[in-house]
């Protein structure tokens, strides 16, 4: 791999860990204590600010601004930390914060596409190949697993979870726990069905997919309380992704989505 190209306008800091192949663009500015893995290619204007971390391959556009202190009238400073893995695509004028307590970290995994003038607030856990559309707002200490989709203008409130190939349509208030493999629109979010387009892309067979159906209905239309659907699917349903289901729903602490 070639070594790094800095432009003339960049400020790099002489202690930055600057991998090979990497690209800094023109004014940008990588602060000390920061690594930027091999491959990664920050545009011009982006900003890294220091206790960030960038796996490989990742490519950032401009404007972006990476650790920015929390967003929160706790923060008094201390060292804390923003943790992105590999192969995630960030586009123009978005901000990642680092955690609030000292030595807590914000983290995005691997692979996802984050676009254009959002934000991704302080302790947030976000999985691997998510897609977070533009102008979508997530406050801290939101998780989101693997493969959820959020569309455009969605806010999430401080502490809710995302669950895994979840769909959430645009300007979507997510004000509770959202579980994993289905559809979600409303101005406070409500389940819509399954995420089939998501389900399918995915790998899921057709047995899969007929047993998320039937968990959908016990669910959201059986008219039993939490507790009764879930023994009752339980009881009546295989498959890893109706455990991961339930399990998701038995940890939530904010309580799910449901009427």
């Amino acid at each position: 791999m070639p070594p790094a190209q800095i432009a003339p306008t960049a400020r790099v800091h002489p202690d930055a860990q600057i991998g090979a192949g990497v690209v800094v663009g023109e004014f940008a500015i990588v602060e000390q204590d920061t690594a930027i893995g091999a491959g990664s290619v920050l545009e011009p204007y982006v900003y890294v600010k220091r206790w960030t971390t960038l796996g490989e391959r990742n490519q950032i556009s401009a404007g972006t601004v990476l650790g920015t202190d929390p967003l929160d009238k706790n923060f008094s400073g201390e060292r804390s930390y923003l943790r992105i893995g590999d192969g995630n695509i960030i586009r123009e004028h978005y901000t990642i914060s680092r955690g609030t307590a000292p030595e807590s970290e914000t983290v995005i995994g691997d692979e996802n596409y984050i676009m254009t003038s959002g934000h991704i607030a302080h302790n947030c856990r976000i999985g691997n190949r998510t897609v977070i559309a533009s102008c979508a707002l997530v406050a801290g200490h939101v998780e989101v697993e693997d493969d959820a989709f959020i569309s455009g203008g969605v806010v999430i409130h401080q502490f809710s979870k995302i669950g895994r190939l979840a769909m959430i349509a645009g300007n979507t208030r997510v004000n509770s726990d959202v579980p994993p493999y289905f559809l979600y629109a409303g101005y406070n979010v409500e389940a819509k069905g399954l995420n089939l387009v998501g389900l399918k892309r995915a790998g899921f067979t057709p047995a899969d997919i007929q047993a998320l159906k039937a968990a959908y209905r016990i669910l959201y239309r059986s008219r039993l309380k939490l507790e009764a659907a879930l023994e009752r699917i339980e009881a009546e349903l295989r498959g890893d992704s109706v455990r991961h289901l339930v399990a998701f729903i038995r940890s939530s602490k904010r309580g799910i989505c449901r009427e």
